[in-house]
């Protein structure tokens, strides 16, 4: 569990638009590795990468962070479609679930619906928000087809397990949100 800052399950060989990180960009992407997450609230989540020139460079936005050297350097992959939700709360957990290793996902962001894969999950806790059965999310870190990352609630994921799923599942209707608070005493 962490305060603010922690560490990736598993750190990621990335690439970041040099208009991120440089005073005098060119346009280039830099090679780095992502080891590192902050939470602030009213913020996005913040990336902190070691760079090729052995600086540590941090909170950078999820938009910045491009997991090929193909993917594309332009404003395409904005914030709307990187993060739905800005960050609650101090305090946050990250953990790789087993189960979902590696599994296809489909994300929905504001910018529409991408296929991508499943890396870890980050979920907040001891605030406002997540002790509150109606708001409390967790947070799914998904490398996109189109290489770059975006970060959504549950509720804005469909997964895709070929042995349970449908391929290409639908947008289930008529599930509804947690609101209750169980306790057996």
């Amino acid at each position: 569990m962490f305060h603010h800052i922690g560490e990736l399950p598993k750190h990621q060989y990335v690439w970041i638009p040099d208009s991120f990180i440089c005073k005098d960009p060119t346009g280039a992407l830099v090679p780095a590795v992502w080891f590192g997450l902050s939470s602030t609230p009213g913020r996005t989540w913040g990336c902190t990468v070691l760079l090729e020139c052995g600086a540590i460079y941090r909170s950078l936005p999820p938009n910045a962070i491009r997991f090929s050297k193909d993917a594309d350097p332009t404003d395409f992959w904005c914030h709307e479609n990187a993060q739905r939700w800005d960050c609650y709360g101090w305090r946050f957990s990250c953990i790789e679930y087993t189960y979902m290793r590696g599994m296809d996902v489909i994300a929905k962001t504001n910018g529409g619906e991408f296929l991508g894969q499943y890396l870890f999950t980050a979920a907040p806790f001891d605030d406002g928000f997540s002790d509150h059965p109606s708001q409390a999310k967790e947070f799914t870190f998904i490398r996109t087809r189109c290489n770059h990352l975006t970060i959504q609630p549950t509720d804005k994921l469909l997964v895709i397990d070929t042995s349970f799923t449908p391929v290409i599942p639908g947008w289930p209707d008529n599930l509804k949100r947690c609101e209750t608070i169980y306790s057996c005493e």
